[in-house]
C-alpha cells in the first residue's frame, strides 16, 4: 500500500516525501497570497467610495516668520510647485495662504506667508498645501446669495453670484453652474468666479450628496458621478426655475465625471450649451489603474477593485447600496455622445486623475473637444499654479464660441 491510499494519520513514524513538503508549502503560500490580495483589494475598494472628512497633514512646518511673512516648509512634490496656495494645518482646523517661493535649500522650502485665517500656525508642525486658496465667495467683493436647492434627498447649501446688471456683458439667462470635486467642498469652485462675473454669468456653486454639506445617502458612499449628477440636476432645475436659457457646467476632478453625467442625461439638455473640466476624470478605469500603481500594485488589482465596487455583491465589502457602472462612466467610449463644446483643462503631470482619458476625449472628438495641456501644474491646481494663462484659456473658449 502506498502512502496515498493510507488512512489519515497512518504516516506518522514514516519520512514524508520532500514533493509532498513542497505541495504543501506551495499551497499555504498560494492561500497567504490570494488572502492578501483579497485584503488588499477590499481595502482599495473601500478608499474609493468612502467619503473622508481630511487629508492626511505630512508637510513638515520648520519655521513660521510672522515679521517677515514667511513660512518654512519640508521640501515635497508640493511645496516646490510655484503660486499661491491653501496651507491645513492642526488637522484641519487651522487655515493659511502661502505665495511664492522665496528661496530653497538644505531641505527646505521658504515661501511667503500672505495672511492666516484660523489657527495658531506657530504652533503648528505638519500641514498639507491645498488648492482652494479661497475660503468664501464674500472674498472677492461680489455679491454673494445663500440659497437651498432641492435635491432628492432634501435640501443642498449652495451660492449664488449675479453679474453686475449695468455690465456690458451681462444677460440674465446665461448660467454656469460649479461643481467641485472628491473629498472638498464648495470653496474649491470660487477661483474661477471673477471670470465668470466678468463674462456676465450667474454662477450657482452646488453641494452634492456626502460631501460634508449636502445630504447624505442612504449608503454614504460615493458613486463617482453616476448618482451625485441626481444633485447636478436639481441645481440644473433651480436655474431654469430661476430664468435660465443656457447653462454651462464647469466641474473639478470628480465634479468632471458628474457633470458630463449631468450633461447627457439631464431632461435639461437642451438649456446645457458647453461643459468646462478641469483636471476631470473622464474615465473612471483609467484612474483607478493609476492610483493602483502609485500604491504599486498590480494591474489585476486595480481590475478587481473595478469588478468589485461594480458588482452588486461589492456591497458587502464597501457598503454600497448600488454598484457603479464604469461604462457608464467612460466618455472615451463614449465620445460619440458628446453634443455640446466641451473645454478641457488638465496638466501633464497632474499626479492623482492621468490626463490620458482627456487627451484621448480630444482625439476621437476634435470637432468639439478643446484640450488646454498645462505642466507642472498637477492636479486641480491649474489656476495657482498659472492663473492668468487658465483665465485667458477659458476666457478665449467662451468668447470664441459666444457662450
Amino acid at each position: 500500500m502506498t502512502d496515498e491510499h493510507a488512512p489519515m494519520g497512518a504516516t506518522a513514524g514514516r519520512a514524508v516525501p520532500a514533493w509532498a513538503i513542497t505541495a504543501i508549502a506551495v499551497g499555504s503560500v498560494a492561500t497567504l497570497a490570494a488572502a492578501g490580495l483579497a485584503v488588499v483589494t477590499a481595502k482599495f475598494s473601500r478608499s474609493v467610495v468612502i467619503p473622508t472628512d481630511s487629508a492626511v497633514e505630512d508637510l513638515r512646518i520648520h519655521a513660521v516668520d510672522l515679521n517677515a511673512r514667511t513660512v518654512t516648509l519640508g521640501v515635497s512634490a508640493d511645496s516646490l510647485v510655484p503660486g499661491r496656495y491653501s496651507l491645513w494645518f492642526q488637522n484641519g482646523t487651522g487655515h493659511a495662504r502661502v505665495g511664492d517661493i522665496v528661496s530653497v535649500g538644505g531641505g527646505r522650502v521658504i515661501r511667503s506667508l500672505e495672511r492666516v485665517d484660523y489657527g495658531e500656525l506657530q504652533d503648528a508642525r505638519w500641514g498639507r498645501l491645498g488648492s482652494w486658496y479661497y475660503l468664501d465667495p464674500r472674498e472677492l467683493g461680489l455679491p454673494v446669495e445663500d440659497v437651498v436647492v432641492g435635491t432628492e434627498l432634501g435640501p443642498a447649501p449652495a451660492w449664488v453670484v449675479r453679474p453686475d446688471p449695468e455690465a456690458a456683458e451681462a444677460r440674465p439667462g446665461r448660467w454656469v453652474i460649479a461643481v467641485h470635486g472628491r473629498g472638498v467642498r464648495r470653496p474649491e469652485t470660487i477661483r474661477a468666479l471673477p471670470l465668470l462675473h466678468e463674462l456676465g454669468f450667474t454662477t450657482l456653486q452646488v453641494s452634492y450628496r456626502n460631501d460634508g454639506e449636502a445630504p447624505r445617502s442612504s449608503d454614504g458612499r460615493y458613486a463617482l458621478g453616476d448618482t451625485e449628477w441626481h444633485d447636478v440636476e436639481a441645481g440644473i432645475r433651480y436655474a431654469v426655475d430661476h430664468g435660465a436659457t443656457s447653462i454651462v457646467l464647469f466641474g473639478w476632478s470628480m465634479g468632471g465625471a458628474t457633470v458630463l453625467q449631468a450633461a447627457t442625461r439631464s431632461e435639461f439638455r437642451d438649456r446645457i450649451t458647453a461643459v468646462i473640466l478641469d483636471s476631470p476624470v473622464v474615465a473612471w478605469s483609467d484612474t483607478i489603474v493609476f492610483q493602483g500603481h502609485l500604491k504599486h500594485l498590480p494591474e489585476p488589482v486595480s481590475q478587481a477593485v473595478m469588478a468589485t465596487i461594480g458588482n452588486a455583491v461589492g456591497k458587502v465589502v464597501t457598503g454600497q447600496q448600488q454598484p457603479i457602472d464604469f461604462k457608464r462612466l467612460d466618455f472615451v467610449a463614449r465620445a460619440s455622445e458628446i453634443s455640446f463644446p466641451v473645454l478641457i483643462l488638465h496638466s501633464d503631470d497632474d499626479g492623482f486623475v492621468p490626463p490620458t482619458a482627456s487627451r484621448k476625449l480630444a482625439e476621437a472628438r476634435p470637432d468639439l473637444v478643446t484640450l488646454v495641456p498645462f505642466s507642472i501644474a498637477k492636479h486641480v491646481r491649474l489656476w495657482n499654479y498659472d492663473p492668468a494663462r487658465y483665465m485667458a484659456a477659458i476666457r478665449a473658449w467662451i468668447v470664441a464660441r459666444g457662450l
